[in-house]
C-alpha cells in the first residue's frame, strides 16, 4: 500500500500551460461564428449615448444578443448575476425579441445587464 504523503508530493504545482488560458484556434472558431454579430455591435464603439444606440441595435439586429456573451468571454448563453435590487438571468438565446412588448422589456434589462457589468 502507497503512502498517501509520498503519493501527494508527485502532484505538481499546476496542470496549466500557456495553453491552457486561452486556446487561440478556439477563439478564432467561436469569433468566426459571430463574425456579423460582432462587427454591428462594434458600431457602438465611441457612441454618444451608447444606451439609447444599444436600444435601437437590438430593435433593428436582435440577432446582435447571441455575440454578448462571447465578448464577456462567457461560454454559457445563460449569465446570472445578483445585486442589492436581486438575482437576474439573461439568457442571450431565448430571449425573444420578435414581439414588441417583449423587446421593451428585455432592451432595457440588457441595457441594464451592461451599464452593470461595465460593459457600456
Amino acid at each position: 500500500m502507497k503512502d498517501f504523503n509520498e503519493w501527494l508530493n508527485t502532484f505538481r504545482q499546476s496542470i496549466a500551460d500557456y495553453h491552457y488560458y486561452i486556446d487561440f484556434n478556439n477563439v478564432y472558431r467561436n469569433t468566426n461564428q459571430y463574425k456579423v454579430e460582432l462587427n454591428i455591435l462594434n458600431s457602438l464603439v465611441g457612441a454618444t449615448d451608447i444606451e439609447s444606440d444599444f436600444r435601437q441595435l437590438l430593435t433593428k439586429y436582435p440577432e446582435c444578443l447571441k455575440a454578448i456573451p462571447i465578448l464577456l468571454a462567457k461560454r454559457e448563453e445563460e449569465i446570472f448575476c445578483m445585486d442589492k435590487k436581486g438575482s437576474f438571468t439573461y439568457n442571450f438565446a431565448r430571449m425573444n425579441l420578435d414581439v414588441p412588448v417583449r423587446l421593451l422589456y428585455e432592451r432595457d434589462r440588457l441595457v441594464r445587464f451592461n451599464t452593470k457589468s461595465c460593459y457600456f
